[in-house]
């Protein structure tokens, strides 16, 4: 547990030795938008509940004619 510590506060005291911290590179190409020309498609939103259809419960029915209508409907 010492010798961790010995190695954290080794680190710590080397870091804080240098000279100057290295500069951050030039990030302003990545900051401007896109070229909006090009063969890109419009993006129009669509609600992702689209198409749901509601269903109210119904009750009990035999598994029988539950199957029968499935196979019916495939």
């Amino acid at each position: 547990m010492k010798s961790l510590f010995l190695a954290g506060a080794g680190a710590l005291l080397l870091g804080a030795c240098a000279r100057t911290p290295a500069a951050l590179p030039d990030t302003t190409a990545l900051q401007t938008t896109a070229a909006q020309s090009g063969p890109y498609r419009a993006l129009n939103y669509q609600s992702p509940l689209s198409g749901f259809e509601t269903y109210d419960p119904s009750g009990p029915a035999s598994w029988r004619g539950v199957n029968e209508q499935q196979q019916e409907n495939n």
